[in-house]
């Protein structure tokens, strides 16, 4: 029956791993789940956590990442996907959804959520998709603001907050820099700094930041694709693959679209389907079946129909 409705994990102990994770100098890996269920092979394959993306997260409910989804539609979906395994999961916040006053029922909600950790960033909101142009930041002082109001109102110590800066494209790396240590000194445990380009960029940062680090490891975007073992040289703690499952699988869907629209069946497709049998090895109908034969394997006695 262990963990066969929801985690048999504590959302504290969760949230402890993270932290020792963070603390323990290797790099964590996080996929990116736009559902409960890749978050539970997410989990089966043997990452470290699951990340949640806002830009997939809108996506998932057709809309762009422009700071659309509120914090009932974010804390929703973050329970749903944090319960489906035993693994910390950490949450792209945005801006907090508001002033600093939001950002710390933003915690506070994604906290009672059972969510490990979150990420909110210096953006202007509402914000924009961190690898596009025009994106516009606050003052360092107003997101000094938000984040010490997001780490007053934290509960457990080990719930992560991260702060990710958008200053690196807009002010140029040595600005972000100094941004990250503002940061860091109003509390924040991680510091994410969004669409840096080259692996010098990311030693630059490392160099100059005393903290932990996250790379954002997206598709498509400003950033080269390093490897997990060039990100662990150089010294970085976490690394998300934010929308790289949503991508995977909305190709997927679109071709076997297009081909039932052209063929009139999905026969051809068959070779390129997750199979019932796996789905149901993920989804463990095995042990519920065998949970609800043990619950219901009694008989009445003395009962007169």
């Amino acid at each position: 029956m262990a963990g066969l409705l929801g985690s048999s994990t504590p959302a504290s102990e969760k949230r402890r791993k993270l932290r020792l994770g963070l603390d323990s100098g290797r790099l964590l890996r996080l996929p990116g789940a736009f559902s409960p269920l890749v978050a539970k092979l997410v989990a089966e394959v043997g990452f470290d956590g699951v990340y949640v993306s806002g830009a997939a997260l809108s996506a998932d409910l057709g809309l762009p990442d422009i700071g659309l989804t509120t914090l009932t539609e974010v804390a929703g979906r973050g329970a749903q996907i944090a319960s489906a395994t035993e693994l910390p999961t950490f949450i792209d916040a945005d801006t907090g959804f508001g002033e600093p006053m939001s950002a710390a029922r933003t915690v506070t909600l994604l906290e009672d959520a059972g969510l490990a950790g979150l990420h909110l960033e210096d953006q202007v909101n509402p914000k924009r998709c961190g690898h596009l142009d025009g994106k516009a930041v606050v003052e360092p002082a107003e997101m000094v603001r938000r984040l010490r109001a997001a780490v007053a109102a934290r509960r457990d110590p080990n719930f992560i907050i991260c702060a990710r800066t958008d200053a690196a494209s807009i002010e140029g790396i040595a600005a972000a820099i100094e941004r990250a240590k503002a940061y860091a000194d109003a509390g924040a445990d991680l510091i994410f700094t969004e669409a840096l380009h080259t692996p010098a960029d990311f030693e630059q940062f490392r160099d100059a930041v005393d903290v932990p680090l996250l790379a954002n490891m997206t598709e498509f975007g400003k950033s080269e694709l390093l490897t997990a073992a060039q990100l662990s040289e150089i010294g970085y703690n976490m690394v998300i693959y934010p929308v790289t499952t949503l991508r995977l699988a909305m190709h997927a869907v679109e071709r076997g679209l297009r081909e039932i629209d052209s063929a009139g069946t999905q026969s051809e497709l068959l070779d390129q389907m997750q199979h019932r049998s796996r789905l149901y090895e993920l989804l463990r109908y095995a042990d519920y079946n065998q949970f609800d034969s043990d619950i219901f394997n009694f008989s009445l006695q003395g009962v007169t129909p």
